[in-house]
């Protein structure tokens, strides 16, 4: 695994993790309190850090038992309780917990995580400090032409390897000298902070702590970890994912299985299948599907068109 670099927040981490000998009365998660405060490697300089956390599997079916009665505890399992809320979309009991990251990523990115307003965000703030020279430099295998077809993504046409190379110098070149650039306006010309920044690029790395609940964190994760979500966010959600498994495991099952892994269908998408389920062949020019829909319908149960 990458080392990255002594910094003071990663040296107030540890010092908090060789500090803490607290006990609580508090449910907690075993393999969540593992790797608090420590540091998850993220892309080239990125991270992602559990801070704190409120509640687990048992918080949620306790909330949820409060809705349905005692009778339900001696019906359910634990598991098969949280299997039902999920299946079901019952989004309060999932409320009940919380969890506290702090995260070091691009810019970019972080417009887009913010983008996601259920959540209590504090961002370090390039007013009142100095952004570090940290850039975030794609790998070469994440280069590729814009979709003609998908104005968000990529294409499946490949670059060259001299356009790759000039590529890469490129985006090193420019952030270099967009950061020397920063240091001249504050140091040479004493301009504010909060007017030098805005020479530096998109992919300078930022910092905050995020704050969310499960109910809203699932959400996060239905659309970031998503194969079409852009590869940089995928890449912490990814890792957030493995962070919902450790902490709420009966949870982060229900979740992969009715969520993560689910499809959803329209209603006319629903009854065209349970016709082809009864053999009556159907076309496209008769679906009265989208070209769009009915590609998606088509790929997602191998019809044959």
């Amino acid at each position: 695994m990458r080392k990255l670099p002594t910094e003071p927040m990663q040296d107030e981490a540890e010092k908090l993790r060789s500090e803490c000998r607290s006990e609580t009365v508090r449910t907690t998660s075993p393999e969540l309190e593992k790797i608090l405060y420590k540091t998850i490697p993220v892309l080239d300089h990125g991270f992602i850090r559990v801070v704190d956390y409120m509640g687990t599997d048992s918080s949620i079916v306790q909330a949820a038992r409060v809705s349905y009665g005692a009778g339900t505890k001696k019906a359910l399992e634990d598991r098969g309780l949280i299997n039902y809320l999920m299946r079901h979309h019952h989004s309060t009991p999932f409320e009940m917990c919380e969890i506290k990251l702090h995260v070091k990523l691009p810019i970019f990115v972080a417009r887009q995580w913010l983008r996601h307003r259920t959540a209590s965000a504090n961002e370090y703030s390039a007013r009142y400090s100095i952004l570090s020279n940290e850039f975030y430099i794609p790998n070469a295998e994440q280069l590729g032409t814009q979709s003609k077809t998908n104005k968000q993504g990529k294409s499946d046409e490949q670059l060259s390897e001299n356009q790759t190379e000039e590529i890469l110098d490129i985006l090193e070149k420019s952030n270099s000298e967009a950061y020397e650039r920063y240091c001249h306006l504050l140091n040479d010309l004493s301009l504010t902070r909060e007017l030098a920044r805005t020479i530096l690029p998109f992919g300078i790395y930022t910092e905050m702590y995020w704050k969310i609940n499960l109910h809203n964190l699932m959400h996060f994760l239905k659309l970031r970890a998503d194969a079409h979500a852009q590869y940089e966010i995928r890449c912490y959600a990814i890792e957030i994912l493995d962070i919902l498994k450790k902490w709420t495991p009966y949870t982060y099952e229900a979740f992969m299985n009715y969520r993560h892994g689910s499809v959803s269908l329209s209603q006319k998408s629903a009854y065209l299948l349970k016709q082809m389920l009864k053999g009556q062949k159907i076309t496209p020019e008769e679906s009265g599907l989208s070209k769009g829909e009915w590609q998606e319908l088509a790929t997602t149960f191998d019809i044959d068109e």
